[in-house]
C-alpha cells in the first residue's frame, strides 16, 4: 500500500475527529482502477464513526407509545 495512501487516511480521521466524532472502524482498499488505461492505483476508504447528540425535550416520564422503544 501506498504511503500517500495511509497518510491521506489520517488525514481524513483527523478532520473526522476535529468534527468531534469518534472513529471506530477504518477500511482503506487499494486497487488498480479498471476504468483507466493507466497503472495508477486508486483507494476507498470507509470511516465508521459515532457522535453521540444530546436529545431535547427527552422526558423519561413521557408517553411514549413506539412499538420500537425498549421500556
Amino acid at each position: 500500500m501506498d504511503e500517500d495512501m495511509l497518510a491521506d487516511q489520517r488525514r481524513l480521521v483527523e478532520l473526522v475527529e476535529e468534527e468531534g466524532w469518534d472513529v471506530t472502524d477504518l477500511e482503506i482498499s487499494a486497487y488498480d482502477s479498471p476504468w483507466a488505461d493507466e497503472d495508477d492505483p486508486e483507494a476507498t476508504v470507509t470511516i465508521t464513526a459515532r457522535k453521540p447528540y444530546e436529545g431535547e425535550g427527552d422526558d423519561d416520564d413521557e408517553d411514549d407509545e413506539s412499538p420500537y422503544r425498549l421500556k
